[in-house]
């Protein structure tokens, strides 16, 4: 087939990459706000497993055309089977302007997969604005996942298909179907269901964080490891135990901004759901757990003091910082006078294209020991792997008052306090 993908966000890459590795000829435009010169040095891109590799691959091989603008007068947009429309939520204009300029100028068949996250009706908005009796809009809503973006698009466990019509619904199956070999992973329904599955999916996962975050406090206040609960709560088959494990807050682009997506969706209805909003502060909330850990510690005299971090980015496997936790941290820690020195496997450029050079921050990106030369204490905030199994012995050495807040509960509290060290989680703790 061929197919024109519009945008710069992973869902757009990751399509454009993949649709062309097994044979569809594909023409990318990405967004003029972050045009291919832009994107092709993007660090998160350039983290991404296989993504990079397989573009550069189909561009070799030619299957794959990157585009600045819509050309306006090359064959190669004068018969689309498929537009693909995978941008930013503050895109939507750009997304019409697109769909309405193609549809002016093609009377052949095509069908819009929109693959952004617009307001719940807007995959219907797109469709009235073709011209032909074959041309159909679909949503087919983004899926991915930072760091296995590729493995999720080509190995796809389900694809939520919002199509009414029999014959998009073909060409949607036909498009994907090298990745729909193993078993049919279609879910088919209206437009509109489709696209609130998409935000009600991740409004359901951040109530469950939330909600383990709230019983870790509670865990907290009466003196109980939060993991027997985590363990009993997860053994039964009714709740199961995925994303029951409580942490320093959530973040990322995508995910933090379909809750906010499905808050709109909410507000615009008249149907403000305080179940949200309390997700929502909940998790603002937890992002300052280990500042408010360490304040207790120290009895509010922080003044002065050297933390060491371990991990910047939003989850592992990832250079972005969207929303993620350190940032508060940061903030709050700045506030009171604290230096910090910080070691991210990733994105520690991210950081300092944010914050800029700041007298209470050191990057330290060789080596995460660097991080706690001179520090008072260490926080994990990012469980990349290479932090599960330190050199207790070593850190015992380095922090000059032993002390670890662990924001994801990778490590053992009783082994590290057995090693001599202080150890606060988020409903966990042990003492030398």
């Amino acid at each position: 087939m061929h197919v024109m993908v519009h945008g710069s966000e992973l869902a757009s890459a990751t399509a454009a990459a993949a649709l062309s590795n097994v044979g569809h000829q594909v023409n990318w435009i990405p967004h003029d706000e972050q045009p291919w010169a832009v994107l092709h040095e993007a660090e998160w891109l350039a983290r991404e497993p296989e993504l990079l590799v397989h573009l550069q691959a189909a561009c070799q091989s030619g299957t794959l055309r990157i585009f600045d603008a819509l050309p306006s007068d090359s064959s190669s947009v004068e018969d689309i089977d498929i537009l693909w429309l995978a941008l930013a939520p503050d895109q939507r204009s750009d997304a019409e302007t697109l769909v309405t300029t193609l549809a002016s100028r093609q009377t052949s068949p095509l069908v819009v997969v929109n693959n952004s996250t617009f307001p719940v009706g807007t995959t219907e908005q797109f469709e009235s604005l073709l011209g032909h009796v074959g041309q159909v809009a679909v949503a087919l809503p983004d899926m991915l996942e930072e760091g296995r973006a590729w493995q999720v698009f080509t190995r796809p466990s389900r694809w939520l298909l919002g199509c009414e019509d029999d014959q998009a619904a073909i060409q949607v199956r036909e498009l994907l179907r090298a990745f729909n070999r193993r078993q049919d992973t279609f879910q088919r329904m209206p437009r509109r269901a489709a696209e609130l599955t998409k935000l009600a999916i991740n409004g359901m996962l951040a109530t469950r964080i939330s909600y383990m975050n709230e019983i870790a406090g509670l865990a907290d206040s009466l003196a109980v490891d939060v993991e027997h609960v985590r363990q009993g709560m997860g053994a039964d088959t009714r709740i199961g135990y995925e994303y029951l494990y409580p942490g320093c807050g959530f973040g990322g682009p995508n995910f933090s901004r379909d809750l906010m997506r499905l808050a709109d969706v909410q507000s615009a209805s008249g149907r403000a759901s305080a179940l949200l909003d309390r997700v929502l502060d909940i998790n603002e909330h937890k992002k300052e757990t280990l500042f408010r850990k360490l304040w207790a510690h120290f009895h509010g005299q922080l003044e002065g003091r050297t933390i060491a971090i371990w991990g910047v980015a939003f989850k592992p496997g990832t250079a972005r910082i969207d929303h993620a936790p350190v940032l508060t941290l940061l903030e709050a820690l700045w506030a009171q006078g604290v230096q910090v020195r910080l070691h991210d496997p990733a994105a520690l450029a991210s950081l300092e294209a944010h914050f800029g050079a700041h007298e209470l921050m050191t990057l330290c990106p060789d080596d995460p020991y660097q991080a706690c030369e001179g520090a008072d204490a260490l926080m994990l905030v990012t469980e990349w792997k290479c932090y599960w199994n330190p050199d207790w012995r070593r850190l015992r050495e380095m922090l000059h008052e032993r002390l670890v807040l662990d924001g994801r509960n990778i490590f053992d509290p009783h082994y590290v306090a057995a090693r001599g060290l202080t150890y606060r989680g988020i409903g966990r703790r042990a003492d030398p």
